[in-house]
């Protein structure tokens, strides 16, 4: 397993690349929809348009998204000679996981929403919006730079 591992290490890589940006764009676009959704009138046609975008977002790009990130991410850790014990990676895995916590919120909003329950109001979305860009941030400078 080892071996097949490292040959396919530039594969599982990339796909795993293409995965993160897919979560990414899933996760800097809903709580943009969530801040247009907020001063939507529950029940509007505008309301329910913004229902329907939210849950293609989530479950067609998002979800899917997340598990090809866990999945590859894991294969990638599991190669031999790729983390040499290094802390950076400790921290990266601390903040993508705070990116997963993020995502299951997002996943109880979207369903807040849909019930016509939200109580959040557009600032807070506006303000979430933020969070997963520091996040990624912090994650790509902990990949590239290596500081730990």
């Amino acid at each position: 397993m080892a071996d097949t591992l490292v040959t396919l290490y530039p594969w599982i890589k990339a796909l795993h690349i293409v995965a993160v940006i897919a979560w990414m764009a899933g996760l800097l676009y809903l709580p943009r929809l969530f801040v247009y959704h907020a001063d939507a009138p529950p029940g509007s046609e505008r309301s329910d348009m913004l229902k329907t975008m939210e849950r293609r977002l989530l479950r067609g790009i998002m979800n899917p998204a997340l598990i090809a990130v866990f999945i590859l991410g894991g294969l990638l850790a599991a190669t031999p000679g790729v983390l040499d014990g290094k802390i950076w990676f400790h921290i990266k895995l601390l903040l993508v996981l705070c990116l997963a916590g993020l995502h299951m919120a997002m996943a109880a909003w979207r369903k807040a929403f849909e019930a016509d329950r939200n109580t959040r109001s557009a600032r807070f979305f506006r303000v979430l919006n933020e969070v997963p860009t520091v996040l990624m941030i912090a994650i790509v400078v902990l990949v590239v730079v290596r500081p730990f």
